[in-house]
Order: structure tokens, then C-alpha cells, then sequence
């Protein structure tokens, strides 16, 4: 915002309860800043497709302003930032949302604007499995610097966030509730690490409490900030397959872990899987052949590449099959090397970006 009396007005219109988002961004492109919103006559206002009497009649409730200044006052004390939905530092991916917030706060430096970034979210009640499988992922993640984001709630969401941490990858965590608190209070203790390392963003202001109902609101800031959102774990019913269809409402590609049929923690991904609501993941290398990440890699130069890049005795055995054999399939691949199909995939992806591999429709490899 370019001023205190913009934002003082902004935040009356983000609290006028009977208004909403949506309606919002309708009246603030109308009337052109939410001060004039203010200042519209009311008959104009009622012109507008889909404000009615009801919708208006709260933004003369001098109760919001005063609200509004105790929010100010907050927001300057505590140095929040604010990013108002028509903002350059607003995110823009979630711009393109309908219901994005028009006012977003944040705490901490990360780049809400990224160009790689994916939410990462899962059951409360994570498995050995699928804390395992988190943790590797943003390992071999790690190389691309991608923004992770997720919930910072129990179970999927805060082991995702930890081993971005731990592998220096930007984290940020979206709340349901003000950032003068933190839900639940067992992770207070990572507080600093996810901010020192990323930031904390809400649309929350400081009175809101972490309520049931907020938690689903939130779920639409994970979906809409990337490009797409990964499920690890989740039971027949749950928020992450909440946050994946809202993914599916904004066109952006959604991944799912699948699990043994039966695994209580796997209904949900593997229910994603066979109602083609999400991609099969197994490794990095599918995030990173379905966003395209690969074209987005530095160039490699062609000429004598062999002869300057150092590969590990693994990576030498399957650069010099695919160079025998020509295309072939992971699977193919890790018979072939006799090497285990866990470890082909980060195998493969440290090639790519040694710029010795390239990855092709189909799950296909090649040597370059």
C-alpha cells in the first residue's frame, strides 16, 4: 500500500463481515480503491452485479474502522508486512484466484513470487512411510531451490517444513489464525527457523483465533500461492484433500502419494489417483518432468561435456548403460544397473542438472 489511509481502508473493507473477498475486489475495481467503496453512494453501489442491500449495508458500521485502527497499529508495531491483491509484491499466482485475499500479511523475507514453488501437505497423523518419503523428496528437491509451502500443522505439513530447513530450501508456512499466535503451540519451537528461513503469511488478522472454519479458508492460500500442490498421506476425508480440489478449481497440477490398498493414510491419495484428480509421484523426477522444471535449468554446454563433469560410480554405471542402450525407463534402468529403484530417481535428477541425462515423454531417460 502506498499509504497508512490506504491500508486503514483496506482493512475496514477486509473486515466488513458481510462482504467477503470476491465482493470485495468487485466493489474496489468499480469504484476504483476501497476508500471511494466508502464514499459510493449506495444507490451506485447496488448497480453493481451481485451487491445487494445486504452486502452494503455493513460498510457504514463504524465499528469496522474502529477495529481497522486497532489492526493498524498492530500491523506498524509489529512491522508486518501487507500485499494488497492489486500490489506488485502480491502473490500472482493466487491473484488469478477468485477468492484470493485482498490483503495478505506476512512475516519473514521469502519470495512469495517465486518461480518454483509447490505446497506440500498430508495427514496429522503421518506414517514412518510418508515422513520418510517428505523428508526425501525436498532432498532431491533440494538442488532446484524450490519455495515449499504448506500449513505448518501436525503430522506431513511441519515435516515438510523442517526439511526444508534442514536443506536450506525457502518454507513458508500459511496459518489459520493472526500472526501474534502460533497453532499448535508444540511447534512455537520452529518458529524462527521456518521464518529465518522463509515466512509466515495469513489473511488473518490479530483477534482471530485458529477456528475449524478458518483452517479451510487457509487451505485456499496453499493452493493458490503455487504452481501445484503435493498429498502425502491422507485418510478418505480430510483438509489436504480439501487443499487438492481447491488446487483442481484453480487449474494447477496436483500429485498424490499412493499407498498400499487398505493403509488407512493412503485412502485418500490413492482415491485422487483413480478419480484422475492428481498425478502418480514417486520421485522428484515427476515434479520436475511435469512442471517442466528441467527447461528452466541453466544451459549446458554440449561441447566435451563428458570430460568435465564428475560422476559418482553409480551415476558413471547408468550414464554408460544409457548410452549403450539409448532410451529407457526407470524401472529398465535400475534392473539393468542392479542398482535399487529408490535411489535411481535422485540418481537421475543429479544427472539432469549435471546436464549428462535429459528426461522424455513417456518416463523415458536419455544420455546427452
Amino acid at each position: 500500500m502506498n499509504s497508512e489511509n490506504e491500508l486503514l481502508y483496506t482493512l475496514a473493507l477486509q473486515k466488513t463481515a458481510k462482504i467477503g473477498d470476491v465482493n470485495a475486489k468487485k466493489l474496489i475495481r468499480h469504484c476504483g480503491n476501497p476508500e471511494a467503496v466508502f464514499k459510493e453512494k449506495k444507490e451506485n453501489l447496488l448497480k453493481i452485479d451481485g451487491i445487494g442491500t445486504y452486502v452494503v449495508s455493513d460498510l457504514q458500521n463504524a465499528e469496522n474502522f474502529k477495529a481497522a485502527e486497532n489492526e493498524l497499529k498492530f500491523i506498524q508495531k509489529e512491522k508486518i508486512q501487507t500485499h494488497y491483491f492489486l500490489d506488485e509484491r502480491y502473490p500472482k499466482r493466487l491473484q488469478h484466484c477468485v477468492d484470493g485475499p485482498i490483503l495478505l500479511f506476512q512475516k519473514g523475507n521469502a519470495n512469495l513470487n517465486a518461480s518454483k514453488m509447490i505446497s506440500i501437505v498430508g495427514t496429522r497423523k503421518a506414517t514412518t512411510y510418508g515422513t520418510k518419503f517428505c523428508e526425501e523428496l525436498i532432498e532431491n528437491l533440494s538442488p532446484l531451490q524450490p519455495t515449499i509451502v504448506s500449513g505448518f500443522a501436525y503430522g506431513i505439513d511441519i515435516v515438510a517444513q523442517r526439511a526444508s530447513v534442514k536443506n536450506n530450501i525457502p518454507t513458508i508456512g500459511c496459518l489459520a489464525h493472526g500472526l501474534n499466535q502460533i497453532y499448535p503451540k508444540a511447534h512455537k519451537r520452529y518458529m524462527k527457523s521456518v521464518q529465518d528461513n522463509g515466512a509466515f503469511v495469513t489473511d488473518f488478522w490479530s483477534t482471530s483465533n485458529p477456528d475449524r472454519e478458518n483452517f479451510l479458508k487457509r487451505n485456499r492460500l496453499i493452493a493458490g500461492m503455487t504452481q501445484a500442490t503435493i498429498v502425502i498421506e491422507s485418510a478418505e476425508k480430510g483438509g489436504s484433500l480439501v487443499t487438492a480440489h481447491i488446487a483442481n478449481s484453480y487449474n494447477r497440477d496436483v500429485f498424490a502419494v499412493p499407498g498400499r490398498v487398505g493403509d488407512s493414510q493412503s485412502i485418500g491419495c490413492n482415491n485422487l489417483i483413480k478419480q484422475q484428480r492428481a498425478h502418480i509421484l514417486t520421485s522428484a523426477a515427476d515434479i520436475v518432468y511435469l512442471l517442466g522444471w528441467e527447461l528452466e535449468a541453466e544451459p549446458f554446454q554440449p561441447v566435451q561435456k563428458q570430460l568435465f563433469v564428475d560422476l559418482s560410480s553409480e551415476e558413471t554405471i547408468i550414464h554408460s548403460y544409457l548410452q549403450e542402450k539409448g532410451q529407457s525407463v526407470l524401472d529398465s534402468i535400475a534392473l539393468a544397473c542392479k542398482l535399487p529403484i529408490h535411489k535411481i530417481a535422485p540418481l537421475l535428477l543429479q544427472m539432469e542438472m549435471k546436464g549428462v541425462v535429459k528426461p522424455l515423454p513417456g518416463k523415458l531417460f536419455e544420455a546427452v
